[in-house]
């Protein structure tokens, strides 16, 4: 595992953020995943629409929801069809809405994605997902209904191109200019909405060079399992997905297009594209349409509970079930400080975001309890159970120490995620649950190694690079490191048997490191290889003795290499101890040669 005790730095939440719809408000659901909830409302099964009986002109007319639950009616008109507008064989309508006023004051609005176009004769011609690039109109982008119970999974989808005798149409018929529609359509993006973490953190974690860390993300608020039911899911109705929820919820709110039997579909695009899957379904209740003028406004709105699961994520939209939430991985954390203590947890459904939702899990709790940025010292216990890929099951547990003089929350929440990160991303392993315990102080003292002193004669020598540890081979190296903190100082024994063979190395090196100022790696490629990290790791607050040849031994980081002859030894050894651990995190190194006489 890498560590540090000072600000730290690394699946992206940002991959997420450029396809989805509009994102939600926290969920309203904390605790092991619900299990059957009440039926959706009647569906409507709607007819589709032949896109090839489509006239420019047809008058249309389509629901969809500003404000609470209920949809609302528009209508517009049929501008024409662009061949292969979305990929091939899939065409894409083109329609001007022009009532009612809200939409011609904000135009096509992100989480409008999946807003059901009716032709005149009631059959359902297909859903919002599109809207011109140029910035706020009523030029909607429509996804033939007729495609999007066939998934035409071929490729996300491009920016769709208009040309000139298009674009002149779209002029003749709106208000918009030939230059403005010749710049084409794109989908209605669906911005990441992250419940439980404020804006100032989500900003901080943007600037973050890891995968896990949320990018272009904005805070959203909680609301309770009351904010919306099942019922409220239908034609025109908000529809919402999520990769996990309870304390982070991460997940985008469109429009339901079509409810049939149990079944929904909805957003006319993909929200992340992962084809099959095991996205959260949930209702939601949309509060307003946040206007923008650089682009498309969108809808901000708190989900409901669970009510079933995503299955398809698809090219032409989403579709999912009535039912049981799917099967989830659940991230505990357990903050105390200051005789305040919360436990937060989040349910995460769609395993390639654990590690996100573990860092966000950790970082809001700790946000919570401590309820500011201070500094102090964090103590860790945590564990991750999981499967390998052979089906059986494992489980690692880890304990540290962390001090940071500015921000303890921020210094030690990357360890866990990135060692969650490695795990998700190795083939064939799940991880099903995520534990982990912080016991925070305002301590921030920190041991430092001061100097390091050999026993000779019956008095201690202080060892510099002037002043090498001299010992026999055969004979014992007697050693103590002195280390000093704000109280004084600690003094730690150490001693090694010297090999007598020992005289015939190049080169004898000593290291002693704090576990604060080490490097472990938490990139691992195997179940097998994090269980060899793990029971090789040091923790900050221990401290690494290595006494041998510099090829042997791996120094912890070991500064001055050049010093020391790194050619063919004629006889190789390495020995260790690890003292701890200390009731600080220990800070500092020092590397020294060794004379064997």
């Amino acid at each position: 595992m890498s560590r540090s005790t000072a600000s730290g730095g690394i699946r992206t939440w940002g991959v997420i953020t450029a396809s989805m719809g509009l994102l939600t408000a926290g969920a309203a659901v904390v605790g092991t995943a619900p299990a059957a909830v009440s039926a959706a409302a009647a569906g409507d099964c709607a007819a589709a629409f032949p896109v090839d009986e489509l006239v420019t002109g047809d008058d249309v007319n389509g629901l969809t929801v500003t404000s609470g639950t209920a949809p609302t009616a528009f209508t517009g008109k049929v501008l024409g069809v662009i061949d292969d507008g979305i990929a091939v064989d899939l065409d894409m309508v083109m329609v001007e809405v022009d009532a009612p006023d809200f939409i011609k004051s904000v135009g096509i609005w992100q989480g409008m994605s999946g807003s059901p176009v009716y032709a005149a004769d009631g059959r359902l011609i297909g859903a919002v997902a599109y809207g011109l690039s140029w910035g706020p109109s009523p030029i909607a982008g429509v996804t033939p209904f007729e495609e999007m119970d066939d998934y035409l999974a071929t490729a996300p989808a491009e920016p769709v191109a208009v040309d000139r005798s298009t674009a002149r149409t779209i002029a003749r018929e709106t208000d918009v200019t030939v230059e403005q529609a010749e710049e084409g359509f794109t989908q209605l993006r669906m911005p990441m909405g992250v419940s439980g973490l404020s804006s100032t953190r989500l900003a901080k974690a943007a600037g973050v060079d890891k995968p896990y860390a949320p990018k272009g993300a904005y805070s959203m608020g909680r609301s309770s399992a009351e904010a919306a039911g099942p019922e409220t899911i239908v034609a025109g109705g908000n529809l919402a997905a999520s990769v996990s929820y309870g304390d982070i919820t991460m997940a985008g709110v469109g429009t339901a297009t079509s409810v049939c039997d149990d079944e929904v579909v909805g957003f006319g695009h993909p929200m992340t594209f992962m084809g099959k899957t095991t996205m959260s379904l949930h209702p939601a209740d949309a509060l307003f349409i946040q206007p923008e003028s650089l682009g498309a406004p969108f809808k901000v709105a708190n989900l409901g509970a669970p009510a079933g699961v995503i299955s398809e994520d698809r090219l032409a939209g989403i579709t999912g079930s009535f039912g049981e939430a799917p099967d989830a991985a659940d991230i505990t954390s357990v903050v105390d400080y200051d005789g305040r203590s919360r436990t937060g947890t989040t349910h995460v459904t769609v395993p390639d975001y654990t590690a996100n939702a573990v860092f966000g899990q950790f970082l809001s709790n700790h946000d919570r309890v401590l309820d500011g940025i201070i500094k102090g010292t964090s103590l860790q216990e945590w564990t991750i159970t999981g499967v390998r890929p052979n089906g059986a099951e494992f489980s690692l547990s880890w304990a540290d120490r962390y001090t940071s003089s500015y921000d303890i929350t921020w210094s030690s929440i990357f360890d866990l995620a990135d060692l969650v990160w490695s795990l998700s991303s190795i083939p064939g392993v799940s991880v099903t649950s995520v534990s982990v315990d912080s016991d925070v102080t305002d301590e921030t003292g920190v041991w430092k190694v001061a100097s390091v002193e050999q026993r000779r004669a019956g008095a201690w020598t202080k060892l510099t690079r002037k002043t090498p540890a001299v010992v026999k081979g055969g004979k014992t190296l007697r050693l103590r490191t002195i280390l000093t903190g704000p109280d004084g100082t600690k003094i730690i024994p150490t001693s090694f048997a010297v090999p007598r063979r020992a005289r015939k190395a190049r080169s004898v090196v000593l290291s002693i490191a704090g576990g604060g100022s080490l490097y472990n790696d938490s990139w691992v490629q195997s179940v097998y290889e994090a269980e060899k990290s793990l029971a090789s790791a040091v923790r900050n607050d221990e401290i690494k003795v290595e006494f041998g040849t510099p090829d042997a031994i791996t120094g912890g980081g070991y500064y001055g290499e050049d010093e020391f002859d790194f050619g063919r030894e004629r006889f190789s050894f390495a020995k260790s101890r690890l003292v701890g651990p200390l009731d600080q995190v220990v800070e500092g190194a020092k590397f020294l040669t060794v004379r064997v006489r």
